[in-house]
């Protein structure tokens, strides 16, 4: 195969060279590597289906005779194991007969040999650009199934600032994540925003919720299952891991991953090893893990509920996103925004809130966080009748109503008053030695005050 120099493809591809003659692998996969992609090679049917069942792949080159082999039946084969790789055949005998009978057993192209580095060049960038359009649409597909208008990443709060910052400056690496905060304040967002800023970004972004399933379902969708493992698998599934190759997964929930679960994932986050269920065969996986929670997991390990091993792994760098009720100043464009949405969505333009209304939007505590104030804003739109929207049309709890910023001399106790203006310090100043200076005492007394405030 002579030598030509190839436009680059839009992307790289993991890709499978299947060849019994060893020449023909080694010129196709050094002219595969020179275009940026990942090629193994593989010179049987048997080599072939270890290497897909152990690594995810997007493009299989497959000779039609692999000596005793037939390669038209490993195309069925390879497709059972991967459904979304591409199959392109490469043979000495074409013909129309062939050609035909390939596409349809699923090959997605067919090369006659000899062929130059520039007809393969042309069949890579036609399957990147065909792997890209599937991952966009897989992508709309999510965001219709999960719209979500909360999702927005400005903020004048520094608390969240600083989160957000720390956020896009570890999204450069591959470091483990975990994302802590209670529930509602946009843990889940804030994984999508680290994909999004990632050198990954280009590749899926998945989602397994802990709480979701149960135990055995769980496993089955995280690492995937074979055919007849339990009761109604009737096929395989690869699971969100081999499906993710190359992405994001982002673990929701971590505190409920069931015990039985924690080694095996911790396997896999020191090994990025791993078994389907059903099977022996151990297969790897390249993606990088997000953790998000709203429990503290070392009261989880305290009562035995969470591997210790497990957190360490997990907490690699730690992203603590606040509360709705202690960023108070990003409530007013919050709900402006969210309002905004629904009236459109209502086919009421020109909803806006009265003063009255933004003051008891601002001084509710939010329990429910962003989420909530999505569901009163939605409500609200719903229920009102003309194209102002008072405080009568938001339906707030009155157990939720926060409570007035304390003055000196208020009949309240020294420890509700110091952890309020701990509080207060914590979430205007950008460092814990900063707040410490402030407050007058040092960064070990502020971190136990923390810790008996539950800040």
């Amino acid at each position: 195969m002579t030598q030509v120099t190839a436009e680059a493809a839009p992307s790289s591809l993991n890709i499978l060279v299947i060849d019994d003659e060893l020449n023909i692998r080694k010129a196709l996969c050094a002219c595969l590597e020179a275009d940026g992609h990942h090629a193994v090679s593989a010179g049987t049917a048997a080599d072939a289906l270890i290497a897909a069942q152990r690594r995810s792949f997007d493009l299989a080159f497959v000779d039609l005779f692999l000596g005793k082999d037939s390669g038209m039946d490993l195309i069925g084969s390879l497709i059972a194991v991967a459904p979304w790789m591409k199959i392109v055949v490469i043979t000495a005998f074409a013909s129309v007969d062939t050609a035909v009978e390939s596409m349809k057993r699923g090959a997605a192209d067919y090369l006659p040999k000899p062929f130059t580095p520039a007809q393969v060049g042309v069949l890579t960038r036609k399957v990147a650009d065909l792997r890209a359009l599937e991952q966009r649409v897989a992508d709309l597909e999510d965001a219709l199934g999960q719209a979500n208008p909360a999702a927005d990443l400005q903020s004048t709060s520094p608390a969240m600032q600083r989160a957000l910052a720390l956020a896009r400056q570890v999204a450069q690496s591959d470091a483990t994540v975990l994302i802590r905060g209670e529930s509602g304040t946009g843990k889940s967002i804030v994984a999508r925003a680290i994909h999004h800023w990632s050198p990954r970004a280009a590749k899926p972004f998945s989602v397994v919720a802990c709480p979701a399933l149960s135990p055995e379902l769980l496993e089955s969708e995280l690492f995937g299952h074979v055919k007849g493992a339990f009761t109604g698998a009737v096929r395989d599934n690869p699971g969100r891991i081999a499906v993710t190759e190359g992405g994001t997964l982002l673990l929701d929930e971590i505190g409920d991953l069931p015990p039985r679960l924690q080694p095996k994932l911790l396997r896999f986050l020191q090994d990025r090893q791993y078994e389907r269920v059903g099977d022996h065969l151990t297969r790897t996986a390249d993606l990088r893990v997000l953790a998000a929670t709203n429990v503290d997991l070392r009261q989880a390990v305290a009562a035995g509920h969470f591997r210790e091993d497990l957190l360490y792994r997990l907490n690699v760098i730690q992203i603590d996103l606040p509360p709705l009720r202690e960023r108070a100043e990003d409530v007013p464009r919050l709900a402006e925004r969210l309002l905004g949405h629904f009236a459109g969505q209502n086919r009421k333009p020109g909803l806006r809130l009265t003063p009255q209304a933004l003051a008891a939007l601002r001084g509710y505590a939010w329990p429910g966080n962003v989420r909530e104030l999505r569901n009163v804003l939605e409500r609200a739109a719903i229920l009102c009748q003309g194209d102002i929207v008072g405080v009568e049309h938001l339906l707030l709890s009155a157990t939720a109503v926060a409570s007035p910023t304390p003055q000196l001399g208020d009949p309240l106790p020294l420890d509700r008053v110091e952890e309020l203006h701990i509080r207060g310090v914590l979430s205007t100043t950008p460092s814990i030695e900063k707040a410490a200076e402030i407050l007058g005492m040092d960064t070990v007394t502020l971190w136990r005050r923390r810790k008996k405030y539950g800040i």
